[in-house]
């Protein structure tokens, strides 16, 4: 009977122990918790520190920045990372290593600074994580090629300066005809001009029709006027000679 007893003495004290490990054991351990960065920001990849030739597979037209969670790597990992670049905004992290999970790798453009970084881990009792090392870019990024728009000639503006010069020759070619043909004209008009009355009637007649201007006796008005003019001209003289031959009486 004593002997009983003591068997469940001792299954009591052990059972007591495991329920009191369990109740002691930290809450750290499953609950992830926020830390902030040790290093004192704002922070440029080639003024920390010794640079690395490469963090991971961040490529060498970037800069590569390189933080680990401090503590054994199978207790300790980070969960979220966010940085912020100034250029480039924030980023936000969510997949680590290598080799484990308390190692985190961001890239950035050439030059940024980093203005911010906060982590969420879990695991141990952490106060702040760290920035091991950063990789400086060290090759220019290739910059986009751009279309260069390249204008053809438009066959519409030639069809248009075809037409526009051979409505230009046109006009040209029939201004100089009337033009010709005017000054061909105008001579001969000219050269009846200063023609004599009778010549001037001659060819105000024809201009009718042709033919010469004709009184009603179909005597030619030239005619009728030298005659009348002969007529008074012997009038004249005969007036002259009577005034003579009264005088000498």
């Amino acid at each position: 009977m004593p002997l009983s007893r003591n068997r469940r003495a001792a299954f009591a004290v052990a059972a007591s122990s495991l329920v009191l490990a369990a109740g002691t054991a930290p809450a750290f351990a499953t609950d992830a918790y926020t830390i902030p960065l040790h290093q004192p920001v704002p922070i440029t990849a080639d003024s920390f520190g010794k640079p690395e030739p490469k963090c991971a597979d961040i490529p060498a037209s970037q800069d590569g920045w390189h933080f680990i969670a401090p503590g054994n790597p199978n207790e300790i990992s980070f969960v979220k990372l966010t940085v912020t670049f100034e250029p480039g905004g924030q980023q936000v992290i969510t997949a680590f290593g290598p080799p484990n999970d308390n190692h985190a790798y961001v890239a950035s453009a050439p030059g940024a600074k980093l203005t911010s970084a906060v982590a969420e881990v879990k695991g141990g009792k952490l106060e702040w994580f760290n920035l091991s090392h950063t990789c400086p870019a060290t090759a220019t990024p290739s910059p986009t090629p751009t279309k260069t728009a390249t204008s053809s000639p438009s066959t519409s503006v030639s069809a248009s300066a075809s037409a526009s010069a051979s409505a230009s020759a046109s006009t040209s070619a029939s201004a100089s005809t009337s033009a010709s043909a005017s000054s061909s004209v105008s001579p001969s008009g000219s050269a009846s001009s200063p023609a004599p009355s009778g010549s001037a009637a001659t060819t105000g007649g024809s201009t009718g029709g042709g033919d010469l201007a004709k009184t009603g006796s179909d005597a030619p008005i030239g005619l009728i006027a030298t005659m009348a003019a002969a007529l008074i001209a012997a009038g004249g003289v005969l007036v002259v000679r009577r005034r003579k031959a009264d005088a000498a009486g």
